[in-house]
């Protein structure tokens, strides 16, 4: 994303009449210069992850331009460069489409942290820090509101087709809920799982380093249904596995493993199993 107020390679007055966003930050207090970047810039990268996902054939470069500064109050443009008069790839409806449909998805993920408790399960940390920057320069202010326009022009008219609006209370809510989510994508945190019974996916004869994942996965129906990465936490647990799968006649894919276990958890979700003991190892012919 291009934050631009050049007239010259990308003539603005070329573009007034292509569809186009409008973000409108209206404060009460003079917005700080940080906060005044990070709304555009935020505006723009979302723009262009949506465009890589929904329209991955066209470019997906936007510029920026602002169009007023006046007291309490900043407009700026959102102007994809694919879609100016320099590079006609598709037809005016279909972006004025594009826009308005980005308006409105973009309007419902923001809008899910305007409430307590609110995540995007599947949103980046980079996509969180970009969320954040929307709503920063609103919720550092008192009195302020902030409005993301789709517009298109019909027989010269400007008309609205979606559109955003949030205010102070909404932007310091979300403040918090986002703040929340990225914390909680940092912390990992462990459980313990005694006599549980885990059984492999996969196997390797390779010794794996204490404390490394060993590149063996396993299945803890207790657990998971998912087959999760091996690491051996103690030298003891280890040996009795090797065995099994080195010495033993039998198929290590037909042995159940009684085993205490510490899960590596993000997000309450388990991302490995780290076997500190075991316990007996149970034969099941049929699998």
């Amino acid at each position: 994303m291009i934050l631009d107020q050049r007239r010259t390679a990308r003539p603005y007055a070329r573009m007034a009449d292509a569809p186009h966003i409008i973000l409108r930050l209206s404060t009460k207090n003079p917005i700080e210069i940080g906060d005044f970047v990070s709304a555009f810039t935020a505006l723009g990268n979302e723009y262009e992850r949506f465009v890589r996902d929904a329209r991955p054939d066209l470019a997906p470069e936007a510029s920026v331009y602002v169009r007023e500064v006046r007291a309490g109050s900043i407009e700026a443009e959102l102007i994809p460069w694919a879609m100016t008069g320099a590079v006609t790839m598709i037809s005016y409806m279909d972006q004025a489409m594009i826009l308005e449909d980005f308006v409105r998805r973009y309007g419902t993920r923001l809008s899910t942290f305007f409430k307590p408790g609110g995540r995007l399960p599947e949103a980046s940390k980079s996509e969180l820090g970009d969320l954040m920057g929307q709503v920063a320069s609103i919720a550092n202010d008192p009195d302020a509101v902030a409005a993301i326009e789709a517009v298109e022009f019909q027989d010269g008219i400007r008309k609205v087709k979606a559109s955003i609006k949030f205010r102070t209370p909404e932007a310091r809510i979300a403040q918090a809920q986002i703040t929340d989510q990225r914390a909680e994508l940092d912390t990992k945190r462990d459980a313990q799982h005694p006599r549980v019974l885990l059984h492999f996916a996969r196997s390797s004869i390779q010794d794996a380093k204490l404390g490394k994942r060993s590149g063996e996965l396993a299945i803890v129906d207790a657990i998971s249904p998912r087959a999760l990465p091996v690491v051996y936490a103690s030298d003891l647990a280890e040996q009795r596995i090797r065995h099994e799968m080195k010495e033993s006649e039998d198929n290590v894919f037909k042995k159940t493993f009684d085993v205490d276990l510490n899960v590596e958890m993000r997000d309450a979700k388990p991302l490995a199993y780290r076997i500190v003991a075991v316990h007996a190892v149970i034969d099941t012919p049929d699998g």
